[in-house]
């Protein structure tokens, strides 16, 4: 049985994760951060995507993404996932994958849930214990967005620039939303929509996606229920 498409719309974000296969590191050193770094700018430029907020951590990646144009972001992912396995194996010796399977995305609801996927992403050495404030780590989009003023590979979302009126104003109402702590129920509900690739938001944004697609948008329970 033939995989469904991943939900995808122009102008929608998208909150992506890529793994490596079987837990392996997906960075040996610094010149590597950078060359993927360097692979997905190139990549966005060529098929007309936005990057709003990443993090880089050992064995896997998050990235938060608007494409121009539906398929986008697929056309996107397949390019620089080529392009930085290719200059990774090459630096390093080996040969074969270095992804586990496809990378993994849900939509997004702009208004309700994006700041909060932004907290997700650029928290995520927090949360793995690796350090205990997201400014020392240097392999997130966490200390541009929280100068209010994004630059180099990232495209400020316009969610993001209504935070404040100026760079400033932006920058401290960022830093207290990253001061917020994410709930636990929140956290399983970002994981849950992300590992079953549907659409995480409001009904209505989940109405309105259904519609768009023709299909179900929400996530299905983990388990079956108990029967009678």
């Amino acid at each position: 049985m033939s995989r469904l498409p991943r939900p995808d719309l122009a102008g929608a974000p998208q909150h992506i994760v890529q793994r490596g296969n079987n837990r392996m590191l997906c960075f040996i050193d610094d010149e590597d951060r950078h060359r993927y770094l360097q692979c997905l700018s190139d990549a966005m430029k060529r098929h007309r995507c936005d990057l709003h907020a990443y993090v880089l951590m050992s064995n896997h990646t998050h990235l938060l993404v608007t494409p121009g144009a539906a398929g986008a972001v697929s056309r996107m992912m397949q390019m620089f996932g080529r392009n930085y396995v290719a200059s990774f194996n090459a630096r390093h010796g080996r040969t074969g994958t270095l992804w586990e399977g496809r990378y993994k995305s849900c939509l997004v609801d702009s208004e309700e849930y994006l700041l909060i996927c932004y907290r997700y992403i650029e928290l995520n050495p927090v949360r793995a214990w690796m350090i205990d404030d997201p400014a020392i780590y240097p392999w997130s989009s966490y200390k541009a967005n929280c100068s209010g003023q994004p630059a180099g590979l990232l495209t400020p979302h316009p969610t993001y620039t209504a935070l404040g009126i100026d760079a400033s104003s932006r920058g401290v109402a960022y830093r207290k939303l990253i001061a917020e702590k994410l709930s636990d129920e929140l956290l399983a509900e970002i994981r849950g929509y992300l590992q079953q690739q549907k659409v995480l938001g409001t009904d209505r944004f989940r109405k309105r996606v259904e519609a768009e697609l023709n299909r179900f948008t929400a996530i299905r329970p983990a388990h079956r229920p108990r029967k009678s």
